[in-house]
């Protein structure tokens, strides 16, 4: 915890904290200064040197290997994408549909991890189940866990697909449980970690997770467009890639010679050329994190929400997300009987450079490990 103190409030590390208040790491977080100069030095090489003397491809290759420790998988369990819907939908068209195939999950989804199921359902005669969203007995808004396991106790349900958190509420859905029910009936869990991975633990073994899709763009601290898609090695031989190019195959170097074998590890779902450089950036947001520990960075983003929810609280502002131990997130989504949210936010915006969102009619604070209990604090004082 004292390594992790060195960061907090540190604008060498973390140069956004010169400028703005920026509480929106559920939405498109900001670049510490290690991934910002990945792509610097990216650029400088290509524009210099182009590929020769470049280092690129052990780079990445370290990127792969600090996602699978992060995730407790294999290396070869874990495929590039470029973003969370590439993922889900290497999910939705890679598995073998039957008509009357059940799919379970929310009604509060983000689209992404929607539409593919959707889609599913209009090509395949699925059968789409959406467990609704609810209050609970302390008003904060959840989908029951109880209510996802009845829906899933089906003789037909194939697949249980959620986010790990939920981007408007914030709720942090128990994947440990969900996932030891699944894995017992052989149904199979995607989950969309965009919005937990970089904030809370993730452990795929743990969790029983099958498949894991998370761009870097949120709690990763890294660029849009270089993301993670995690394939349990079981189902990799069992899953189609979504797209076939030179690279999903065996000895994919050897251009003059076609071997139409798809590669036996997480590879197979890699169509194409990477990302170099939005790779090297997230490798570098990865080590961050990593090195942090995922622990200590969930500690200190809970007790950061914990401070601004008694601010909040105290100023008369109802929260919306849940607290619990085995539910809470990095995400505060917060409301008032008497403003307009998208109001606040923009004059927090334009008038005192504190960035969040309005999510389903209410703000949503998002803040990370390395934001201040000033600027919570700030944050407070300012609203009406």
């Amino acid at each position: 915890m004292e390594e992790l103190q060195s960061y907090v409030g540190n604008s060498e590390i973390f140069p956004i904290l010169k400028f703005v208040d920026f509480f929106n790491h559920a939405g498109v977080s900001p670049l510490p200064k290690s991934a910002a100069q990945a792509f610097i030095d990216f650029a400088f090489q290509i524009s210099s040197l182009a590929y020769v003397q470049a280092n690129w491809h052990p780079l990445i290759d370290q990127t792969r290997q600090i996602a699978a420790e992060m995730l407790n998988c294999q290396k070869t369990e874990i495929a590039f994408i470029k973003n969370t819907s590439e993922g889900l939908s290497i999910v939705a068209n890679g598995i073998d549909w039957k008509t009357g195939d059940r799919i379970v999950t929310s009604n509060v989804e983000y689209p992404a991890n929607m539409y593919p199921w959707m889609n599913v359902v209009a090509r395949f005669g699925a059968e789409l189940v959406k467990v609704e969203e609810e209050a609970d007995t302390d008003g904060r808004r959840v989908v029951p866990l109880e209510k996802i396991l009845k829906a899933a106790d089906h003789d037909r349900t194939r697949l249980v697909a959620l986010s790990h958190v939920e981007f408007a509420s914030g709720q942090r859905h128990d994947l440990k449980s969900i996932g030891a029910f699944c894995r017992a009936r052989g149904i199979l869990l995607s989950i969309d970690a965009i919005q937990s991975m970089g904030a809370v633990p993730v452990d795929v073994a743990e969790m029983s997770i099958d498949y894991l899709s998370a761009d870097g763009h949120k709690w990763m601290l890294a660029p849009e467009g270089a993301g993670i898609f995690y394939c349990r090695k079981e189902l990799l031989e069992k899953t189609r890639p979504l797209t076939i190019g030179w690279m999903n195959v065996v000895n994919a170097q050897d251009f003059g010679k076609y071997d139409f074998t798809l590669r036996a590890d997480s590879g197979r779902f890699e169509c194409g050329s990477h990302n170099v450089p939005g790779l090297l950036a997230l490798r570098e947001s990865l080590r961050l994190l990593h090195g942090l520990g995922a622990k200590a960075v969930a500690n200190r983003i809970k007790q950061l929400g914990d401070h601004l929810i008694s601010g909040l609280e105290s100023k008369g502002y109802a929260i919306a997300s849940p607290r619990s131990v085995d539910q809470w997130s990095g995400i505060i989504s917060f409301g008032s009987p008497s403003h307009s949210p998208d109001a606040i936010a923009a004059t927090l915006r334009k008038e005192h450079r504190i960035e969040l969102m309005v999510r389903h009619g209410r703000l949503r604070a998002a803040p990370h490990f390395y934001n201040t209990e000033a600027q919570m604090d700030r944050l407070v004082s300012l609203l009406p």
